[in-house]
């Protein structure tokens, strides 16, 4: 009999097969070898994550395969341990003597990478006051974009990427259950986020804690909160929290999450504290009719922008311009915002394996924000949601 175990995590196979995948694009591009900076992209081909700063981090490989990560002093035994790489090299710190990009391009000198490399950019970024030369100067080579490959092949998840952001889900979940619960009349938005997300966070720790690890530098735990999106607060999309009081009449759009190994997910609802005025009904009614009607244009082989056209073309018929604010959602995974998106600017072509957060929202000033977001991932037949928050009002209304 073979016993199969789940593992909550990329295996090494899947982190070799991305580099496979990546190696076979920079030979049919002609370049000797591959460096990456970004450090979403460097924990999407080697499983490494860590904390950007002003020390360069890159991921090197070149066009037989050899796969090596470049990292500082302080990074070298974390490094060792946790890349899937075969090999870790290290120079002693920044800006230091030799500057670290001098001794990167003696690394590419050794791999092979002499005069042409696909790069996601052209030097290490300008991060927390990063100086430095570029590529082409410090190693003499043509650099050769390669960014949107990278995108196009990130945008496309696996089974165990999904499988991860299903985990996400039930955890954001149950934090926005907490969320719900303990918002009263009087508290604070500090207050209740807070103890949601711990008390989710204790509940997801004893329950996959020995299988489970963030790796997210943008939620470091299970979470649900308000980002000051409370009452008049609501009608900005993207507001910060204010340590607000809950008051009886309020808008409130929430937010839920949590990082598996890396990857989340995303719930937002909009609640009402309190029986819902006319007005509030009437927007939330629209909100879920605009999320209804994107839901149900998202399907394989259609552009993006197609779906963002429908939830514009709504928002006209029913004289709503004037209360939108931003395009229908976006894709998501290691980043809580990923390309491509569903604007009328993106034609990418939706695919299976894709997974969208879908937002249409609503803002009026002076009443509040509209706005649900849920989780989907495309399908070969169409589209599978993945969060199961409740939507409707009466759900979503707070008694006083």
């Amino acid at each position: 009999m073979t016993l199969t175990f789940t593992q909550l995590k990329i295996s090494d196979a899947e982190y070799k097969q991305r580099c496979d995948k990546l190696l076979s694009h920079i030979q049919t591009e002609g370049v000797e070898g591959v460096v990456l900076f970004d450090g979403d992209y460097i924990k999407y081909y080697t499983g490494f994550a860590f904390i950007p700063t002003e020390r360069p981090i890159a991921f090197v490989m070149n066009a037989q395969g050899e796969r090596r990560l470049f990292v500082p002093r302080l990074e070298l035994e974390h490094a060792q341990a946790n890349a899937i790489v075969d090999a870790v090299n290290h120079y002693q710190e920044y800006p230091d003597n030799p500057h670290p990009m001098n001794v990167l391009a003696k690394m590419l000198d050794e791999m092979g990478i002499r005069q042409t490399i696909g790069a996601d950019n052209d030097g290490y970024p300008w991060i927390f006051g990063y100086r430095g030369p570029t590529l082409a100067e410090v190693a003499g080579v043509n650099v050769k974009s390669v960014r949107i490959f990278v995108e196009n092949q990130m945008a496309i998840k696996s089974e165990a990427e999904i499988n991860l952001m299903r985990e996400s889900v039930k955890w954001g979940h149950l934090a926005h259950v907490l969320l719900q619960r303990y918002t009263v009349v009087g508290a604070t938005e500090t207050e209740v986020s807070q103890r949601a997300s711990n008390e989710a966070t204790r509940a997801m720790l004893d329950t996959i804690g020995p299988i489970h690890r963030g790796q997210n530098q943008f939620v470091d735990r299970a979470m649900a909160d308000y980002r000051g999106q409370i009452g008049r607060n609501a009608a900005i999309p993207h507001a910060l929290a204010a340590n607000i009081t809950f008051q009886p009449g309020d808008v409130l759009v929430t937010g839920a999450s949590a990082p598996v190994w890396g990857y989340v997910s995303e719930l937002e609802r909009t609640m009402i504290m309190g029986p819902p005025t006319d007005e509030q009904k009437y927007f939330f009614d629209h909100m879920l009719a605009l999320q209804d009607l994107a839901l149900a244009e998202i399907e394989p082989g259609k552009p993006c922008s197609a779906v963002d056209r429908s939830i514009r073309d709504y928002f006209a018929k029913h004289d709503l311009t004037p209360y939108w604010k931003h395009h229908t959602g976006h894709t998501i995974g290691l980043r809580y915002h990923e390309g491509p998106f569903l604007d009328i600017g993106d034609d990418t072509i939706i695919q299976p394996g894709m997974i969208f957060t879908v937002e249409p929202g609503l803002y009026k000033d002076g009443l509040g924000g509209f706005r649900h977001s849920d989780t989907a991932v495309v399908t070969e037949d169409g589209l599978e949601v993945l969060t199961y928050y409740p939507r409707d009002l009466e759900s979503l209304t707070l008694p006083i």
